[in-house]
């Protein structure tokens, strides 16, 4: 399956990213829930800086997911491996 280009907003930053059309609508989801997060950091703490905001989300994120993993209940793979997937590519990033 050939890959397409997308934008995606996270943070004050966009990121063009190259995607499995299948994937897209699960990576924008993802982008908007660490847009929320990061929204409601800001509203309930006195944190102002960015780089803060993202490593709390990333914090949080990758703590659900922890949580998820020592769930006895069977959690779709491929969605948890594309969040870390994204999470790992951000990081790269900063």
């Amino acid at each position: 399956m050939s890959e397409i280009s997308i934008k995606v907003q996270i943070g004050t930053r966009t990121y063009p990213l190259s995607v499995n059309p299948g994937e897209e609508e699960l990576i924008r989801a993802a982008a908007q829930e660490v847009n929320d997060n990061i929204r409601m950091l800001q509203e309930n703490y006195a944190v102002k800086d960015i780089q803060d905001l993202l490593a709390m989300t990333a914090l949080q994120l990758a703590t659900q997911l922890r949580n998820k993993k020592g769930e006895n209940v069977p959690a779709d793979q491929s969605e948890l491996q594309e969040v870390n997937r994204m999470l790992d590519a951000y990081l790269e990033r900063l």
